[in-house]
């Protein structure tokens, strides 16, 4: 008996109907089941492909895992927790990081800028110098020091890597009063000339400045102290956890998501919202599946009548119209999936839609997620049962 209503179900999902309106209307709602599935995929895919492309974009603009301090905004990398760092087999390089907020001054234009000083180690190994738009990543010729700044920042104070005339930094004395007479004298500056201008992302290119740490350290009034150490090891969660617990509580130790955990929290949500969008859309394409089981129970009235007078129960009868109403459910996610799924790998290794306007990726990013897929199933499949449901809940006795 259990096999019947599926039975039953099949058989009306594929017969001719009496009225040709209910194969239309059917048919309608498997076209867009199918339709909204494939959809489902292809856009959350493309959403992917371009979380994919930020992603890389700040895993050259970040390091693996970051030091910072709780509180505070300095710290001297002493003890035995920076010991066990420096001779961890794990770890590939340790870099001291000093940054801060400055003003920068050029040839009458003024800017706010996110300044960063770095080691030689950064110098040499940072991967910041693939991203050189113009001119050179350099912060040193000879004994002077150089810059390199975001090709947005440049832009808009008119400096270029070929001029001679240095760029001005400019930040409060931490050590003297400021003067109301004359403000301009609490300010420390250093003069350094732009070697290159980079390009990495948007935030990078209007507000960050690379220059020598040494720089950095004489224009704040430091001596050892740092704003963070960058680490590039094999193996982050190990080395976070191990040395998260060594620091104690008076550190953080962040890796990429942490240290941009605003940038991924609005990917999600617009992942999240475009879902949601998405099957908002489908929910009301589904209506045509009621519509549809609506005017199926109304001609199979008969066959119910025969079924009654045999002893069939109403539970048996309303599983035989919910099984055929999510049948057509079914049958258009399945059409759907198989189609979304062989666009987007289409797309993935031929590029068939290409990216408008002059972009460094010549066609649009896509990555197919087996979440994705389960999600859309789980969605799209729970619609197409609220639909059946509702129609065959309560089915007329004449």
């Amino acid at each position: 008996m259990t096999g019947l209503p599926l039975r039953i179900a099949f058989r009306y999902l594929f017969a001719r109907k009496s009225y040709n309106v209910i194969n239309l209307i059917s048919g309608i709602g498997v076209a867009g089941m199918a339709v909204g599935t494939a959809a489902l995929i292809m856009v959350l895919s493309v959403f992917n492909g371009f979380n994919r492309l930020v992603s890389d974009s700040l895993s050259d603009s970040c390091a693996p895992l970051e030091v910072r301090p709780a509180e505070g905004k300095v710290f001297i990398p002493e003890g035995p927790a920076f010991d066990w760092l420096l001779e961890n087999d794990a770890v590939t390089t340790v870099s001291s990081v000093l940054e801060e907020q400055a003003f920068l001054s050029y040839d009458g234009r003024q800017s706010l800028a996110r300044v960063k000083g770095v080691d030689a180690v950064a110098e040499e190994e940072s991967p910041l110098r693939r991203h050189i738009v113009s001119g050179e990543w350099s912060l040193h010729r000879g004994e002077q020091p150089q810059a390199v700044a975001g090709a947005v920042l440049a832009y808009n104070i008119g400096v270029r890597p070929s001029f001679v005339t240095p760029l001005q930094i400019h930040y409060p004395s931490r050590t003297q009063q400021v003067s109301l007479a004359n403000p301009a004298s609490s300010l420390r500056s250093e003069s350094v000339r732009l070697a290159g201008t980079l390009s990495v992302s948007a935030e990078a290119d209007a507000k960050l400045v690379v220059v020598p740490i040494e720089v950095m350290r004489h224009l704040l009034d430091y001596e050892k102290e740092v704003s963070a150490l960058e680490i590039t090891c094999g193996n982050v969660p190990a080395v976070q956890k191990a040395l998260q617990e060594k620091l104690g509580p008076s550190f953080r130790v962040l890796d990429r998501q942490q240290q941009n955990a605003s940038v991924y929290r609005m990917m999600r949500y617009e992942k999240l919202a475009i879902y949601l969008i998405l099957v908002f859309i489908v929910l009301i394409v589904a209506f045509n599946i009621y519509s549809s089981l609506k005017m199926l129970i109304i001609e199979k009235q008969g066959d119910m009548g025969t079924l009654r007078s045999m002893g069939a129960p109403e539970s048996l009868l309303r599983r035989i119209f919910l099984l055929e109403g999510w049948a057509v459910s079914l049958l258009g996610m399945g059409i759907g999936l198989v189609a979304g799924i062989a666009l987007v790998l289409l797309q993935q290794h031929f590029g068939l839609i290409p990216m408008p306007g002059n972009f460094a990726i010549t066609a649009y990013p896509v990555v197919l997620k087996l979440s994705d897929v389960l999600w859309t199933v789980a969605g799209v499949s729970s619609i197409g049962l609220l639909m059946a449901i509702i129609p065959s809940a309560r089915l007329p006795r004449k």
